[in-house]
């Protein structure tokens, strides 16, 4: 398991904002966005599943969403309109020069990746995680609770769903004053647009997670949907080394 979080790697996005990247393993690309309030290191290498891709024969390329890690965090509302985040990665895919490569992420990452996918992207494979139907068709509930979460920080009950969400953001060392425009990101992706992304598609949900709806009605409707069960819930599915594996094979597959 890699303990280092390799070094951050930077560029100017479509508007300017400076977004970083982290890469480790050599071999066929795959680019992993991590999900909303988290990092690299905490998605993708502090629990192996980097490594268990890399060791699979992949260069893996892990960017950091605008207002997380090491990337710009602004603090102006301007700075996040609809799809920034699709399009930040689609700039970092360009900026790479990526033609053949596969592309993946967990819970906002995943709904970045399906963005991606709908505006442009071209990629071989994709990998969902810890995200159902709702979560891309409807993404108001998520945009309400994380609003919700950001906008009375510091007020939650101890125990409730948003007082995890904001326990987690600590952990991270998360900037609030950046992350609440982020929801102002999302953007719905229709039942008709996901049905015309043919790529073979590997969603993998913890058992017990349906905070973005349902993993196995999304996995039905993509066209080349594989619906995978891993252990946990939603904030303890990366925990678990069959998360990484599952996505390893996938893409070795």
């Amino acid at each position: 398991m890699t303990s280092t979080l390799p070094e951050p790697q930077y560029f100017e996005s479509f508007d300017g904002q400076s977004i970083a990247w982290r890469e480790l393993g050599e071999g066929r690309p795959v680019v992993l966005i991590h999900g909303l309030f988290s990092n690299a290191w905490t998605n993708w290498v502090r629990y192996g599943h980097a490594d268990a891709v890399a060791a699979k024969g992949f260069r893996v390329i892990m960017p950091e969403l605008r207002a997380h890690g090491a990337s710009a965090a602004p603090h102006d509302a301007a700075a996040y309109p609809p799809d920034a985040l699709s399009r930040d990665n689609l700039a970092l895919v360009e900026h790479l020069g990526l033609t053949d490569y596969d592309l993946g992420g967990y819970s906002l990452g995943a709904r970045t990746t399906v963005r991606m996918l709908a505006t442009g992207a071209t990629p071989r494979r994709v990998v969902l995680g810890g995200m159902g139907l709702t979560g891309m068709t409807d993404t108001g509930a998520r945009a309400g609770h994380f609003r919700n979460v950001l906008a009375n920080y510091g007020n939650h009950e101890r125990g409730t769903p948003e007082w995890m969400a904001e326990a987690f953001l600590k952990t991270v060392g998360g900037d609030p004053e950046a992350l609440i425009h982020i929801v102002d990101t999302f953007v719905d992706t229709s039942r008709a647009e996901l049905a015309k992304m043919s790529q073979p598609t590997l969603v993998v949900c913890a058992e017990d997670d349906d905070d973005n709806g349902s993993a196995s009605e999304l996995a039905a409707w993509l066209p080349e949907g594989k619906y995978v069960v891993v252990p946990g819930n939603h904030m303890s599915a990366i925990v678990n080394a069959d998360f990484g594996e599952a996505i390893a094979d996938f893409l070795a597959a």
